[in-house]
């Protein structure tokens, strides 16, 4: 069956700085000796766990290399305390080294072989936890921006040119998105960015709070102090994201890593390193990961991530 998994699946409780995170840990099946574990750190949104089940292929791939999978539903999500919206970037990396803290204490895991895997958002989480904690062996970061600002305008000028907008309707996204950082620059309450709105849905009073502690990250600090730590990074980048400026991303991190980073750029793939049309189709996208999860990412995402793994020291 598409949807049944080689792992050893355990629910977790984590003790986190907002309370306990409800967790899974992952390991590959019939473990009997300690193994290297793979931290996730989601993106954005309230995401549990598994990602609805989108982790799972990869929790697959990685026990194939000998590696277990540490996952935890946000504050707020699920059984988890907490409430992710009140968090900042920094809170997040806080959050990751309590599950650092939690994993190295396990007989099952090898605490000399433990890393962070993290998907778009999280590009903003990983260099931060990376970089001070000795204990990081290696990083997977799919899909992150670097600069929150120059990512949400890209991904809207993107969005704008897949959608065919008129010129008038491009110029009234950017007046839009234009007005929304000027109050953020004012510190404006939400009240105030009500006032304002003149876009679509607006943010909620939760959303907007989230947005004003986050609004000014930018991982290139982060970056160059992860430089100077000699531990492998894989980069995985997809050509069709709109989400990411991934020509951007990619020359920071070169720049900034060296050789220490591994770039995988993989055709036809959209931020989620799904195929571009899962994305786009929605239906037929629910369809192929309910009954085929293993396809719903571009050919050679889950090798490369296996490989990179597999040949750690």
């Amino acid at each position: 069956m598409g949807h049944t998994y080689d792992l050893d699946e355990r629910r977790v409780a984590i003790p986190g700085p907002a309370g306990d995170l409800d967790g899974v840990l992952a390991l590959p099946p019939g473990t009997t000796r300690p193994v290297g574990l793979v931290v996730f750190v989601h993106g954005d949104g309230p995401v549990d766990a598994t990602s609805d089940g989108f982790y799972r292929p990869l929790w697959e791939a990685f026990a194939r290399a000998g590696y277990a999978s540490l996952s935890w539903s946000k504050p707020g999500v699920g059984a988890s305390d907490g409430n992710w919206l009140d968090q900042s970037m920094h809170d997040r990396a806080l959050e990751v080294g309590a599950a650092l803290d939690w994993a190295r204490r396990q007989d099952v895991i090898d605490p000399k072989r433990i890393g962070l895997w993290g998907a778009s958002q999280a590009g903003w989480v990983l260099p931060e936890v990376a970089a001070t904690r000795d204990d990081v062996r290696f990083v997977i970061a799919v899909a992150p921006a670097i600069n929150w600002l120059r990512q949400g305008r890209f991904n809207l000028l993107a969005e704008l040119d897949h959608d065919g907008a008129s010129a008038d309707e491009r110029a009234r996204a950017v007046a839009a998105s234009d007005t929304t950082r000027r109050l953020l620059r004012a510190g404006a309450t939400h009240a105030e960015y009500l006032a304002a709105h003149r876009g679509p849905e607006p943010m909620s009073a939760a959303r907007w709070g989230f947005v004003s502690r986050n609004y000014t990250a930018d991982a290139t600090a982060d970056l160059v102090a992860l430089g100077v730590r000699d531990i492998p990074v894989l980069l995985v980048l997809g050509d069709e994201d709109r989400h990411v400026d991934v020509d951007e991303t990619e020359a920071t991190y070169r720049a900034l890593l060296g050789d220490r980073v591994t770039v995988a750029c993989f055709a036809g793939a959209a931020h989620s390193l799904a195929r571009s049309w899962v994305e786009d189709d929605a239906l037929r996208g629910i369809v192929t990961a309910v009954l085929a999860p293993r396809q719903v990412f571009v050919p050679g995402f889950l090798d490369a991530q296996r490989a990179f793994l597999a040949a750690l020291p």
